[in-house]
């Protein structure tokens, strides 16, 4: 199986991973961290999929898209962390005036999960920001040990697919890393140019990493 990563510009597609077997169905539609709580509460039923339609028809795309042949197969979210719920988030400490970009939201659609599609969507993702100018990028993952968790609830990715805690991956080449003493990033994640195959994503320690 080869996974080929795109930007998310096909509705039909985003809606193939995102959307509701109903199409009068409420779901999020990888809205929720994207927009205001006021509009996301008032986008009802297919209002949503009209607005992410738009998203999809915008310069710059929603997130990424991964495709078994012609075939979407998983979403990943990825946008600039000020145009997001993010940027206002008091869980996640803001350390610097880097404009770092936020991953998330991360979906393999049934009958594909268990075959390394959500790592190759974190490396599309990294190589989406870096095109598109993103000097760093972050990620929320959840630690969940070895619970088991809803997958509802494992949007933002899980510490065991090597979205790992406590780091942010800078994209410019040759930025000094911070001071030692310097406060860090609540979550963060892997690795920077030199990402590794998207089956062995892991923490790259180089100076150019950011951990806690």
């Amino acid at each position: 199986m080869t996974i080929e990563i795109r930007p998310a510009t096909v509705f039909e597609d985003v809606r193939a991973v995102l959307g509701p077997k109903a199409p009068q169905s409420t779901v999020c539609w990888c809205l929720s961290y994207r927009i205001p709580s006021k509009l996301d509460n008032e986008l009802r039923g297919p209002a949503r999929g009209e607005y992410v339609a738009e998203l999809c028809r915008a310069e710059l795309a929603p997130g990424v898209l991964a495709y078994d042949g012609d075939t979407p197969v998983g979403w990943a979210a990825v946008a600039p962390r000020s145009e997001t719920s993010f940027a206002h988030n008091r869980k996640i400490p803001h350390f610097d005036d880097v404009a770092v970009w936020s991953l998330w939201c991360i979906r393999v659609r049934p009958g594909h999960r268990k075959s390394g599609i959500s790592h190759s969507l974190i490396a599309g993702a990294v190589e989406f920001a870096r095109d598109h100018g993103a000097p760093a990028i972050e990620a929320y993952p959840l630690d969940n040990g070895d619970a088991k968790v809803d997958l509802t609830m494992a949007y933002a990715g899980l510490r065991k697919s090597r979205l790992h805690q406590s780091h942010r991956h800078h994209l410019s080449p040759g930025r000094p890393p911070p001071h030692p003493h310097a406060p860090r990033p609540q979550l963060t994640f892997s690795s920077a140019a030199s990402l590794p195959p998207s089956e062995s994503l892991s923490t790259d320690p180089s100076g150019q990493l950011r951990v806690r």
